[in-house]
């Protein structure tokens, strides 16, 4: 076997002729290379794939068939006979391409377009607008390739002189054809072929079409979801080269509008998987782009996770046969659950015959027209094919670009002043194509453009409702207008899906009522303390408020009304304020909290040291702690904290920020999600700041709480309120622990943060208000002159118990001492036993007096002594005290006065007569008791020696005269 090469010229190009010897035979051929180019290798060509070009099946057919080899060689003389457009009745013939083989694919389609073409012949004859006639030679491609290919060689080699192609169902088949028929000067028109790969003009430059492709629905889907502002959508596309050639424009379309994809998922086989990563993304609106065959297992996936009814939307193509769900069921749900899933979704498609009934090129509406091709098809007795509109269309643009072309080449022709006029079919093909371009006309399919070779159709829409589809709109793309029909859709929930679980944010308020009711609380503890302000003013210079430091006391209610008024603010959130507003209360509100807290603590905190500084002075020397050291103890504090907060304020200062919690249900059942988000005062360094505030302050707390705990049994008369101020220290402190641990962990939940907040702050400062005032006022009240009366001891029959009770107290007060208030005690209890005795004394001395009046004398030198004796015994028990003096004085001057004032009436009387009278023994008594009541009294707190007269009156009388302070301290610790 040989093969010799043999360069030759054709008309559609240069080709070479070979001659084949096989066993001895020529075998001659022609080989046409189209523009020099290589086609793809096919394997329809074996042996021969790896080097021949498109017309390897040519070369097969010639191979087989030697006697068409000469028949092919004459064919190329085609391109010389180009006076057809001269002559009036020319019969001009078409080459159609289809499957028409019944074992062949998709052969149903071409068995119905054949009464279409035959239809559009007739009309276009019988309208009589045209000087020709269309013949159609139809060639059986058999939705094969290599078939195909020999179909439309042996048109080439052996048929008529073909102008144009009409048909190409296959997509495979057609998509061969179309690559080479540049070469060849043809023009294809296909009635059927969809698939977008036909759409690229580079590659398939003379290639048109009378059917929308699949892409031409993309644009309508993207019109269809702006009506309803879905702007998220997913696609779930069957991995197959067709369906991914219309999601990736579908992809461009959608980018285009605006439109999110929120997820793009592919599968080959079981969809279930994406379709279930679908639901994770919260993809609502699905774009399906798939088969009849895989579609029913896509919704039985749908049906099992749930993704149907009135929360989503399928959108897939609507090309599908009638009760594809039941011919194409190979899953385990029963058509049941499968028309469950399927209720409601949109299928979109094109428009097979135009819904406007307007006569068209050929004097009929669409509706007239369907009843002819009815009859013809009851007449050939085939089934109908969703395409005819389409063929028929298209034989009429055929006749219409013939016919523009011939008037165009008679035009030439007349110009032509040589009138030797010829046309070459490269001239003619680009004549064809630019008419084909023009083309403009209302048909039975609506209006027929082409844009670059595609098809600007009408794209339909239907919904499958209660087991069938219903039309609900339709879109035309020459208009890029989408009309749907009224109240036509129905959406299975209330309105139409929404196209993302739509989330609200949701401001974990303070709740009102709460908010509402802490507020009024704390106005009325602000209320109290400004009772308390107004009292603690009014009675400033009252003994009682002064000995408490009044200016203490009033620090300790501005610190408590600082602290109520943080609770409004603590309160305020982005529902009642701005964003701008929060982060100025978040400053605001901590620095009033600081400040007020430091100054009601700091005042306590002064005022407990001094009580401890004093009572713990362990030297027993007097220490004077005035107010103003205290006042700068708390400035002291202020001072730290205005440090503190002002670094903070500046080098890291408050802003608001956003904590968002995981999504939860809505309460009312409503299609929507609540995104729960809560508002907080932060910082960068957030946990160094509280760091330092909480261990400064508490460091002070333990401190404070520490001399609280010291100071818990004093109570020192002149310090009246330290007993109160240690509390309120001990419970402030316990209060702030607790509440700002059990703040931090609820720090989510802000109304049992705010409620925890706002009352750990009101008893606080309640408490601490309460404890320091409230005792005061009663006293006050009860007994107004408690402060300026001195305490009068008696001497009872208890009064063993009470030295046990002032023992106790001292022992209980300075444990350091223990040993030298054993011995004042043990001197005071001498002391008074020696009293006791000088008053027996005293007693045997008046009765003597009574029985004998001649010991007059005695008594007045032997005993008198002995009432030295007990100013002496007082002037000790008083120490240093400066009265004694006076008292001495006193002692000296009066008895001298009653004894020297004698009446002269009774000097000349007896001396028994005048001693046992009835008058000097008054006069005696009167003179002798109040000496030894003012002797040992004071020494034991009963009455002072400043006064002046024991007859005094009893609103001058000791009792209602204060003690001075050393006193007092001294009484109390006896």
């Amino acid at each position: 076997m040989s093969l010799d090469e043999h360069p030759e010229k054709s008309h559609s190009g240069t080709g070479r002729a070979y001659k084949f010897y096989v066993d001895g035979a020529r075998w001659g051929f022609h080989l046409v290379t189209l523009r020099g180019s290589m086609a793809p290798a096919r394997r329809d060509c074996s042996g021969w794939e790896m080097f021949l070009p498109t017309g390897c099946l040519l070369l097969s057919v010639l191979l087989f068939h030697p006697s068409l080899a000469k028949v092919c060689n004459d064919r190329t003389k085609h391109g010389q006979d180009n006076s057809w457009f001269a002559r009036d009745g020319e019969n001009l013939p078409i080459m159609v391409l289809m499957p028409m083989n019944e074992s062949a694919l998709m052969s149903s389609i071409s068995q119905g377009i054949e009464p279409a073409v035959q239809l559009a012949i007739q009309h276009i004859r019988e309208s009589r607008k045209y000087s020709f006639s269309l013949i159609t030679k139809i060639y059986d491609t058999e939705c094969d390739n290599a078939k195909g290919l020999r179909a439309f060689f042996d048109a080439i080699c052996y048929g008529p002189k073909h102008l144009m192609i009409f048909g190409g169902v296959c997509p495979s088949v057609t998509s061969i054809i179309a690559e080479s028929l540049e070469g060849w000067n043809l023009v294809q028109l296909s009635f059927a072929a969809t698939t977008p790969v036909l759409a690229d003009k580079k590659k398939y430059p003379n290639f048109f079409r009378t059917v929308p492709s699949d892409n031409a629905v993309n644009p309508a889907v993207v019109k269809f979801l702006n009506v309803y502002n879905w702007t998220r959508v997913g696609t779930l596309t069957q991995d197959v080269q067709r369906f991914s050639e219309v999601r990736n424009d579908l992809t461009n379309e959608l980018e285009k509008a605006n439109i999110q994809i929120a997820d793009t998922e592919s599968f080959s086989n079981d969809p279930c998987v994406n379709v279930k990563k679908l639901k994770d993304n919260d993809v609502r609106i699905i774009i399906g782009q798939f088969d009849e065959n895989l579609a029913s297992k896509v919704f039985c996936c749908a049906y099992n996770l749930n993704m149907y009814g009135s929360k989503y939307q399928w959108i897939i193509p609507g090309w599908y046969q009638g009760n594809w769900w039941e011919q194409a069921n190979s899953t385990n749900c029963t058509t049941k659950k499968l028309l469950t899933a399927m209720e409601g979704y949109i299928s979109v498609d094109f428009e097979p015959l135009s819904a406007r009934q307007i006569k068209g090129i050929s004097g009929r509406t669409p509706k007239e027209y369907e009843r002819e091709y009815s009859r013809e098809l009851q007449q050939k007795g085939v089934e109908a094919s969703k395409f005819h509109g389409f063929a028929y269309d298209g034989i009429w643009v055929i006749a219409k670009t013939f016919f523009r072309v011939m008037e165009l080449l008679r035009i030439k022709q007349r110009q032509n002043v040589y009138h030797n006029f010829t046309v070459d079919d490269r001239e003619v093909g680009k004549m064809v194509l630019d008419v084909m371009n023009e083309t403009n006309f209302y048909g039975v399919t609506g209006q027929v453009m082409f844009r670059n070779g595609e098809r600007m159709g009408t794209i339909k829409f239907n919904q499958f409702q209660e087991g069938r589809e219903v039309k609900v709109g339709e879109y035309n793309a020459i208009a890029n207008v989408l009309d749907l029909i009224n109240n036509s859709i129905k959406f299975q929930g209330v309105g139409p899906p929404k196209d993302r679980t739509i989330v609200h944010l949701q401001r974990r308020n303070i709740n009102r009522p709460l908010y509402s009711i802490l507020s009024t609380i704390t106005i009325l503890g602000m209320l109290m303390a400004g009772a308390f302000l107004f009292f603690n003013i009014k009675n400033r210079n009252h003994r009682l408020i002064k000995m408490s430091s009044p200016y203490m006391n009033n620090l300790i209610i501005l610190g408590g009304m600082l602290s109520y008024a943080s609770i409004f603010l603590f309160g305020l959130d982005g529902g009642f304020v701005s964003d701008k507003e929060f982060e100025t209360l978040c400053t605001v509100r901590t620095w009033i909290l600081i400040v007020g807290y430091t100054t009601a603590f700091g005042a306590m905190f002064a005022k407990t040291w001094r009580v401890h500084a004093i009572f713990k002075n362990v030297k027993m020397k007097k220490k004077i702690i005035k107010d103003q050291k205290l006042l700068i103890i708390v400035g002291g504090m202020l001072l730290i904290d205005l440090c503190i907060l002002i670094c903070w304020q500046i080098v890291d200062p408050l802003k608001r920020t956003v904590e968002e919690y995981s999504l939860e249900a809505d309460p009312q059942g409503r299609d929507i999600a609540i995104l729960p988000f809560l508002e907080h005062c932060e910082n960068t360094h957030m946990t160094i700041w509280l760091g330092i505030v909480y261990a400064y302050k508490g460091l002070l707390m333990l401190f404070g709480c520490f001399l609280a705990w010291e100071t818990r049994n004093v109570s020192i008369p002149a310090l009246n309120d330290s007993k109160y101020i240690g509390m309120s220290v001990y419970n402030v402190g316990i209060m702030c622990i607790i509440g700002a641990a059990v703040s931090f962990l609820t720090r989510d939940q802000p109304n049992v943060q705010f409620c925890i907040v706002a009352l750990v702050i009101i008893f606080c400062s309640t408490i601490t208000l309460c404890l320091v005032f409230v005792p005061k006022f009663i006293t006050m009240r009860t007994n107004p002159d408690a402060a300026t009366q001195n305490r009068r001891l008696k001497f009872t029959q208890n009064q063993k118990k009470e030295d046990s009770k002032t023992s106790t107290s001292v022992t209980s007060v300075n444990q350091a001492n223990t040993s030298r208030l054993d011995g004042l005690q043990t001197d005071n209890h001498r002391l008074r036993m020696r009293i006791t005795e000088l008053d027996k004394e005293l007693e045997e001395v008046t009765m003597q007096l009574q029985d004998t009046p001649e010991k007059t004398p005695y008594i007045k030198q032997n005993h008198y002594p002995d009432a030295n004796n007990i100013l002496s015994i007082r002037n000790f028990t008083d120490g240093k005290d400066g009265e004694k003096s006076i008292l001495k004085n006193h002692l000296e001057q009066k008895p001298q006065a009653h004894w020297g004032s004698m009446d002269p009436s009774r000097i000349n009387r007896g001396p028994l007569e005048d001693i046992n009278s009835p008058e000097h023994i008054q006069r005696r008594l009167s003179l002798q008791l109040p000496i030894l009541h003012h002797a040992y009294l004071p020494s034991i707190g009963g009455v002072d020696a400043s006064c002046t007269s024991p007859n005094g009156s009893p609103g001058s009388s000791p009792r209602h005269r204060h003690m001075p302070p050393s006193y007092r301290v001294m009484v109390s610790g006896l």
